[in-house]
C-alpha cells in the first residue's frame, strides 16, 4: 500500500477513485489502485459518457449487444452494469476485510428521474437486483424528491450513495432520511448491520460559484477559495453531532454504520489554487474522499497528511458570516448548483445515448432508441 494512503487511512479516511472505464478494468489498473490502497470507485453519467464515447474499448461488446436488437438504453445498461459488476468483484476482498464498511462501487439512477420519487425507487431497486452484489451503492440525487426515496431504499437494505449535496440544509435532510430508513428497517425486524450509505458533498463547484460573486463585490482577496472548504467543515461538524446522539446509539448497538460524508468534486478548478485544496484540509475520521485520477496522482506525489477536518470550525463560521455581510446567499447558490448538477448529468446521459446511436450506425447494425 502507498505510504500516503496508509497515513490517510490512519486518520480514518478512505480514498476512492472517481473514475471507471473498461480499460481500467481489463488492463489491471484497478487492481493496481486497490493494491495501492484505493477502497472504492464512484461513477456518474459524465464519467461513463467520456469512457464509452471517447474510446473504442466498448465497440466489440457494443456490436454484439446491438445484434440482439436491444434498444440503445438497454445497450447502455448492459455496458455499464458489466463494468460495475467487474469493479465490485475486484473490490469484494476489501468489502469482506472491512466487514462491509468499505469496498464499494457506485452507479447512478437515470438522472432524468431526479425529481420523481416513485420512479427513482423503482429504478434503484431494479438496478440493485440486476447487479446482485453486496458492495454496490445506488446513487440517488439529494433533491427534495430524492429524500423519501433514500429513506425507503435504506429501509429495504439497499446501499445508497446520496449524490449532488451542496447545502447544509439538504445535508440535514439526507442524514434524517438515512437514520429514519434504518429505524424503519429495524422496526420491521430486519438487520441493519450491512446497510451502508455515504453522503456525497460536492466541494469545488461551491468555490467556483461563490468566487464569482465575491469578485463582483470588490472585497479583499481573503474570501476567494474559502467557501467550499468552510461549507464542508460545517457539514462534518453537523455529521459528528448527528451520529453521536442517543437516537443513533440505539441503531449502533444493532451494528448500524454511520453514513460517512464523502467529499466529491475534489479536483481544483482554479489553476491559481493548490491542486490539493479539496484534499488536505478535509482529512478526518469516518470520511471518504473520491478523487479523479489527476488529483489522486497529485496526492501521491506531494500530498501532506494530517488530521485537519476538525480544525478551523470557528473560521468556517466566520467565512459564512463574511459571505452574509456581502449579501451572498449561499442557500441560493447551492440551489442553483443542485439544479445545474442534475441538468449536467442528464445532458451527459442523453449525449451518451446519442453517441451510442451514432456508433451503432457506424457499425452498420440496426438498433432502436
Amino acid at each position: 500500500m502507498s505510504d500516503k494512503i496508509r497515513q490517510i487511512q490512519s486518520h480514518g479516511q478512505s480514498i476512492w477513485m472517481d473514475y471507471i472505464s473498461r480499460d481500467m478494468l481489463t488492463s489491471g489498473e484497478l487492481v493496481r489502485l486497490i493494491y495501492n490502497g484505493i477502497t472504492g470507485v464512484t461513477s456518474n453519467p459524465t464519467i461513463f459518457e467520456k469512457a464509452i464515447s471517447g474510446s473504442t474499448d466498448y465497440d466489440e461488446d457494443l456490436a454484439a449487444l446491438a445484434k440482439q436488437n436491444s434498444d440503445t438504453l438497454a445497450v447502455y445498461e448492459s455496458l455499464t452494469l458489466a463494468d460495475i459488476r467487474t469493479a465490485a468483484d475486484l473490490l469484494r476482498p476489501v468489502y469482506s476485510e472491512t466487514q462491509g464498511c468499505d469496498g464499494f462501487v457506485s452507479l447512478e439512477v437515470n438522472p432524468a428521474l431526479a425529481h420523481n420519487t416513485d420512479d427513482t425507487i423503482e429504478e434503484a431497486k431494479r438496478l440493485s437486483a440486476e447487479l446482485d452484489r453486496p458492495n454496490v451503492m445506488i446513487k440517488v440525487p439529494g433533491t427534495e424528491e430524492g429524500m423519501p426515496a433514500i429513506q425507503h431504499l435504506i429501509s429495504q437494505g439497499i446501499n445508497v450513495n446520496v449524490t449532488l449535496i451542496f447545502s447544509l440544509d439538504a445535508y440535514a435532510k439526507v442524514r434524517e432520511a438515512y437514520i429514519a430508513g434504518l429505524e424503519e428497517r429495524s422496526r420491521a425486524g430486519y438487520p441493519v448491520d450491512r446497510v451502508a450509505s455515504v453522503a456525497s458533498f460536492f466541494i469545488s463547484r461551491v468555490d467556483t460559484a461563490v468566487d464569482a460573486l465575491v469578485e463582483q463585490s470588490n472585497e479583499p482577496e481573503g474570501l476567494f477559495g474559502s467557501a467550499a472548504v468552510a461549507n464542508a467543515k460545517l457539514a462534518y461538524d453537523a455529521f459528528r453531532r448527528t451520529f453521536r446522539t442517543e437516537r443513533f446509539d440505539r441503531l449502533r448497538a444493532q451494528g448500524a454504520q454511520v453514513q460517512r460524508p464523502l467529499w466529491a468534486s475534489t479536483s481544483t478548478k482554479n489553476p491559481q489554487y493548490s491542486d490539493l485544496l479539496y484534499v488536505e484540509p478535509l482529512i478526518g475520521p469516518d470520511t471518504v474522499n473520491t478523487m479523479p485520477p489527476a488529483t489522486f496522482e497529485a496526492f501521491l506525489d506531494h500530498g501532506k497528511v494530517a488530521s485537519t477536518l476538525e480544525d478551523g470550525i470557528e473560521g468556517a463560521h466566520k467565512t459564512m458570516q463574511s459571505l452574509q455581510h456581502l449579501n451572498i446567499d449561499l442557500n441560493r447558490v447551492t440551489d442553483i448548483l443542485l439544479s445545474e448538477g442534475t441538468a449536467a448529468f442528464r445532458d451527459s446521459y442523453e449525449k451518451l445515448l446519442t453517441n451510442l446511436d451514432s456508433k451503432i450506425r457506424e457499425l452498420s447494425i440496426p438498433a432502436r432508441r
